[in-house]
């Protein structure tokens, strides 16, 4: 059981690394993010139904994504249309699109096909089942948090994290904002579709509807990380992106069989998610205006103490 919070924690938070780029780093409210984790979860399940193999399957699945993100950007940059809109517009059109890629149909099952979690516990035998999901899934999601680590240290990244807290500045700097949009929004869905068809494996089918609500989770999980601890640092904020993922699976799962004892029943998650990021959002401004009061305060006691400190010495002289 715990086993199977933390392995379905840690898939979610290879989507939660996608939308902290467009949301945090690239300050671009992309709801492409609904539709293209269901792409992925779909371009992985007939990849791996039509025999293209595991491997393939999961760059498939990210590609689509990245496509997705692609033609938002386009939409963006080109038609001058708002950023949201963009993304609604891709998201709406992704539900048609993957339709037909399973086929028609709304639901595709993985019975009887071997997957990346049904070789799990082949590879590592020497772990029992649960633990050997756990661990293959910890280090897919490790390897990807090391080169998002990687990438958003070399020029480009810095670049495009730049491009969300000032995009005047890499305009005067010669670099062009449309493309750097493009390459965050495409990196982005491509993490979230990779998440997508991971999920589908580990679930055993796939769903026209998976994505259904991933933004407002994927954002009540990036703010349960933020108050873990605060940082600057690129390691450990996709650290801490992990570690949200699993703590918002964990209470999920709590609302799920524990609810019941306050009525609260599997339809009512959506609502709990909800409450989730408002009360994220009212503790957060209740913090921000807190430290601001302090530094006030520590600012006047500097005043004064540098004030008392002149009287003293003109007294003196």
């Amino acid at each position: 059981m715990i086993e199977g919070i933390f392995v379905d924690g840690l898939i979610f938070s290879i989507m939660v690394m996608g939308v902290l780029i467009s949301y945090r780093i690239l300050d671009f409210p992309d709801l492409t993010a609904d539709g293209s984790f269901a792409t992925g979860a779909a371009v992985a399940t007939i990849s791996i139904v039509n025999g293209y193999g595991l491997l393939a399957a999961a760059l498939l699945a990210t590609l689509s994504g990245a496509v997705a993100g692609l033609i938002t950007a386009m939409i963006h940059n080109k038609l001058k249309v708002p950023g949201l809109l963009a993304g609604i517009l891709t998201m709406t059109m992704l539900y048609s699109i993957n339709i037909r890629i399973l086929g028609g149909r709304a639901n595709v099952p993985l019975l009887k096909i071997d997957t990346l979690y049904t070789k799990m516990p082949e590879v590592f035998s020497f772990l029992p089942g649960p633990w050997a999901l756990l661990t293959g899934t910890l280090l897919i999601v490790f390897f990807v948090k090391i080169l998002m680590d990687l990438f958003f240290r070399t020029d480009l990244g810095i670049s495009i994290g730049a491009l969300g807290s000032n995009e005047q500045m890499i305009i005067s700097m010669g670099i062009n904002p449309r493309l750097l949009k493009i390459i965050g929004i495409s990196i982005s869905n491509g993490l979230i579709a990779l998440s997508g068809g991971l999920l589908a494996q580990y679930q055993g089918f796939a769903d026209a509807n998976l994505g259904v609500g991933m933004i407002v989770q994927g954002l009540a999980a990036i703010m349960i990380g933020e108050f873990l601890f605060s940082t600057n640092k690129i390691f450990f904020i996709t650290l801490r992106v992990i570690f949200g993922a699993i703590i918002y699976k964990a209470l999920m799962f709590l609302g799920r069989y524990y609810g019941y004892y306050i009525h609260l029943t599997p339809s009512d998650l959506k609502l709990l998610t909800g409450i989730l990021v408002i009360l994220s959002l009212i503790i957060a401004q209740t913090r921000a205006a807190a430290s601001s009061a302090d530094a006030r305060k520590k600012a006047i006691r500097r005043n004064n103490e540098r004030r008392k400190g002149l009287n003293e010495e003109k007294n003196n002289a």
